[in-house]
């Protein structure tokens, strides 16, 4: 009796081994770092037996990828759920990862060429803050790089670009207010650089801002005489590292001191050089439309 217990036991084990052997295992790691907002996040996964793969970050992204990488926008604790299947058999692993929120002021500016990462500075707060509310309110949300010209610069912000027919003459439109000008030597025109569009100054010789249109620096490198030369007319004096990358990366040092720069690409430049490239129209209107959106990392 005592026999066939034990083999009946061995019979049983033997057939939860057989039965069990098919299951999927889910099983995934990342690189446990501190991490701040954006941050691109690479998932390796180490799941076993399984056929297809369906991960959920937390954040409303998703996908089937076996080794799949995500981008986390804004900070935040999220839950990253992987769901490995083989057939009807499915298995669930949840880790957490936290972002942290970043320590700059940051935007994201989104466009078909790809995505631009953007400073806003504290040391002008009117200009940031605007644009941090229309931001917000979703206000640039479908509105177009209206005006480009390459080797100068891109420029957007015009309300009345949202779904301007082919041919619409652009650039007049706005919020219905303006920006004191907040001029910060320490800001200049280099490649990157976010600056407010303004009317001339014929009619704002006070030089205040547009209530939302901007532009990008494209530029091209500056010669040191063309930099002084700048300096004696502007009334301005660079410093040694202002000069050095006027001279290598580029900008447009003739609109220091006469337009606000109030931000600056810190990541995504050749998304300028993309989009300084298309094809224009007799106005400077990108013949096929260049739209953006634009979100506000918290």
């Amino acid at each position: 009796m005592q026999t066939m217990t034990k083999y009946a036991l061995f019979l049983a084990i033997i057939g939860f081994g057989l039965l069990s052997c098919g299951r999927p295992i889910a099983r995934f790691s990342y690189q446990e770092t501190s991490r701040q907002a954006p941050d691109t996040v690479h998932f390796d996964n180490q799941s076993e037996k399984a056929e297809t793969y369906e991960w959920d970050f937390g954040d409303g992204n998703q996908s089937t990828e076996a080794d799949p990488v995500n981008r986390y926008i804004h900070s935040g604790n999220y839950v990253v759920r992987l769901t490995a299947a083989k057939g009807k058999k499915k298995r669930i692993m949840e880790k957490r990862i936290q972002i942290s929120p970043p320590d700059k002021c940051l935007v994201e500016i989104e466009t078909r060429f790809g995505n631009m990462l953007v400073e806003l500075y504290d040391e002008t707060p009117q200009h940031r803050d605007n644009f941090l509310k229309l931001a917000e309110e979703g206000y640039f949300d479908g509105l177009l790089f209206h005006r480009v010209i390459d080797g100068f610069m891109i420029q957007g912000g015009d309300p009345e670009s949202r779904n301007a027919p082919s041919g619409k003459a652009l650039g007049m439109g706005g919020p219905g207010y303006q920006v004191p000008a907040e001029f910060n030597s320490k800001y200049v025109h280099l490649k990157g650089a976010l600056a407010a569009a303004r009317q001339g100054d014929q009619v704002n010789p006070e030089k205040k801002s547009s209530g939302s249109q901007f532009y990008i620096v494209q530029g091209k490198p500056v010669s040191e005489s063309n930099l002084q030369l700048t300096e004696a007319r502007n009334g301005i004096q660079y410093t040694p590292e202002q000069k050095e990358e006027y001279m290598t990366i580029g900008g447009t040092p003739f609109l220091d001191q006469g337009y606000t720069v109030f931000g600056r690409v810190i990541d995504g430049l050749n998304v300028i050089d993309s989009i300084a490239t298309v094809r224009t129209d007799s106005r400077d209107r990108p013949t096929e439309d260049v739209a953006m959106k634009i979100r506000v990392i918290k």
